[in-house]
Order: structure tokens, then C-alpha cells, then sequence
């Protein structure tokens, strides 16, 4: 039987109305909305922190480093993923961040947040076009912190630069990008045919088409693509109208989760559990290569032994339903 203790997420920026970059987060708000995640088919996840102002990153890291240690999110809370600030700040590549709490690069500033999270830092987002990227990359790597390219509006030639550098992954492929962009001299574009960048995608059924899924896929292999949520705050609440991150995001019935005046998503309405399954109905992987995507990769790409991923359930293939299932 194939089976998994469930599924590993890499960019979850809140869950159940719960905000991980929220002035107001409290260490009880987010073990609460951890364990309602963990219920869902999340064996394990980083929290992610987008872009902020340096006094909502002096309150919430140290805050959910202490979080984190609760008995009950030990090896569940796999350390924290920070999307931005060094990010674009140009209307469509910052997408739902606040243009106004974006950086340049600093490798100092990075050292200073990886101090407030006491090492805890598994994965960085940057744009790949903004002057000094190189050096902060450099930086990351010496602090073990995986780069990640996104949110930006990088030529070809940007994206192999930070690859030589050291990149090692693209955040949330196909997104965090204008809707309007060069037909071949594009970030999308350049971020498949890299050989060596992994892919992160979101597989919710609304950021990307079935197309381009099988197009990443096929072009990368299961070797080298991670599926993510990239659940908002709003994942797990009921349709409506809500302000978060930054954002007036309206939740349609279908999960659909967007900011209908600047015409971007506002993060996902799903969980991990929902994007794999989401992935198994387009017949592209195998249920063992849909594994790898969701569980096995997201691992490797931040050191963690799958042994150490201890869960009260297991989600098993369902040859029936065609998709996993709690056992």
C-alpha cells in the first residue's frame, strides 16, 4: 500500500483567520491554528512571514521560535519561510505584499533575522532582478537558508545569474508575476528551462491551469518540482469578504481567493492535502511521484530525515477514488 504521515507544506502564511505577519499574532493564535492545520493531511510545515516592516519581524520571529517548541508542533513546525522583503515592489510582481515594506538586498538585515529566528530560517524569496542579489544569496547559503526566486520581474539573464550564485528553488512558479508579460523573455519561461532551480507550485486548481502544471512538470520531472498551498490566512474559513494581508480578498464558493481591484490571488483557500489531491485528478504523476512532490522534496530542499516526520494519521492512495485518503 502506498502510504504517507501526510503531506509537507512550504508556504503556509496563515490559516483559519489566524495571520502569521499580523502586529496582533499572538503565540496561542498560532499554536491554535497549527493544530487545526496539522488535522487536514499537513504532516509538517513552514510558517511564512511575507513581507514586512522590521518591528512585525522583531515581534513575530521570536514569538514563533518559541511557538514552535510546543510538545505537540515538535517536528511538525519545521522551521519558517520568509517571502520577501527583498522582493520587486513594481505593481503585479509584488502581488499581495505591501510594496511599501519591501528592501533591497542586506545581507546585514538577513543576519539580523536570522538571529531574531534563531536559526530557524529554512527558505528565503527574492526577486531575482534587484541590485545586490548575488551577495545576499551568498549570504543565505553561508547561513544554510535556501533561496528561492519569485515575486519579481527577472530577464533570463537574472535568473541564471542567481542560479550560478546559488538559488536553488522558484516560489510559486507561474505567479507572484504581472498578468501581462513578454510571450518568451519572461520569468516563467526562463524559471523552466533552468536546470537547476526547483519548482514550487501552487496546486489549488485557480493559480495555475492543468497546462501549465503538465508543462512544469514534464520540464522538470518529479525530481525537481514541490507542490505548496501557499494557504492565506482565510484557508479553512467559510466564502465571503475579508481583509487580510493587506488586502480586501474575497473568497468565492469555488476557493477562489482574490483581491478584485488589483486583480491578483491573495494566497490559496486550500490546504496541502487538497492541492495534492487537486494534482492526482490531472492523471500527470503517479500516486509514488506525487509523494516525491509533496513530501519527499520539500524535505530534502530544507534538510529535514522524513524519518523525523511523526504524525497521529497516515493518508493512503485510494485506487478507487483516485486520490489520498486518511487511512
Amino acid at each position: 500500500m502506498i502510504s504517507v504521515p501526510g503531506f509537507i507544506d512550504l508556504q503556509v502564511n496563515g490559516y483559519i483567520g489566524v495571520d502569521y505577519s499580523d502586529d496582533v499574532l499572538t503565540e496561542q493564535d498560532f499554536i491554535r491554528s497549527a493544530k487545526a492545520l496539522l488535522k487536514q493531511g499537513t504532516a509538517g510545515f513552514l510558517p511564512t512571514v511575507i513581507t514586512t516592516f522590521e518591528e512585525i519581524y522583531e515581534r513575530n520571529l521570536p514569538m514563533l521560535v518559541k511557538a514552535m517548541k510546543a510538545p505537540e508542533l515538535e517536528n511538525r513546525v519545521l522551521g519558517f519561510h520568509l517571502e520577501g522583503p527583498f522582493i520587486s515592489d513594481q505593481p503585479g510582481a509584488v502581488g499581495a505584499h505591501n510594496p511599501q515594506a519591501v528592501r533591497k538586498p542586506e545581507p546585514a538585515f538577513l543576519r539580523k533575522l536570522h538571529e531574531l529566528a534563531e536559526g530557524q530560517i529554512k527558505l528565503l524569496t527574492v526577486a531575482a532582478e534587484v541590485e545586490g542579489v548575488e551577495e545576499l544569496i551568498a549570504c543565505a547559503n553561508e547561513l544554510g537558508i535556501a533561496v528561492s526566486l519569485g515575486h519579481h520581474l527577472a530577464t533570463p539573464e537574472d535568473i541564471a545569474k542567481c542560479s550560478a550564485a546559488g538559488a536553488k528553488l522558484l516560489t510559486h512558479l507561474g505567479n507572484g508575476c504581472p498578468n501581462q508579460i513578454h510571450r518568451h523573455n519572461n520569468p516563467i519561461w526562463a524559471g523552466i528551462a533552468d536546470d537547476q532551480l526547483i519548482a514550487m507550485i501552487i496546486t489549488d486548481g485557480h493559480h495555475l491551469p492543468p497546462t501549465l502544471i503538465k508543462t512544469i512538470i514534464r520540464a522538470k520531472s518529479s525530481k525537481n518540482v514541490i507542490i505548496t498551498s501557499d494557504a492565506s490566512p482565510i484557508a479553512g474559513m467559510p466564502p465571503g469578504r475579508y481583509n487580510t494581508l493587506g488586502n480586501v480578498a474575497i473568497l468565492e464558493t469555488n476557493g477562489l481567493l482574490h483581491n478584485p481591484e488589483k486583480q491578483c490571488l491573495v494566497g490559496s483557500s486550500a490546504t496541502i492535502l487538497e492541492c495534492v489531491n487537486y494534482l492526482a485528478s490531472l492523471n500527470i504523476l503517479t500516486p509514488e511521484e506525487i509523494i516525491e512532490v509533496a513530501f519527499s522534496n520539500p524535505l530534502r530542499i530544507i534538510g529535514v530525515s522524513p524519518d523525523s516526520i511523526k504524525s497521529d494519521t497516515s493518508f493512503a492512495w485510494n485506487n478507487e477514488l483516485q486520490k489520498f485518503v486518511e487511512k
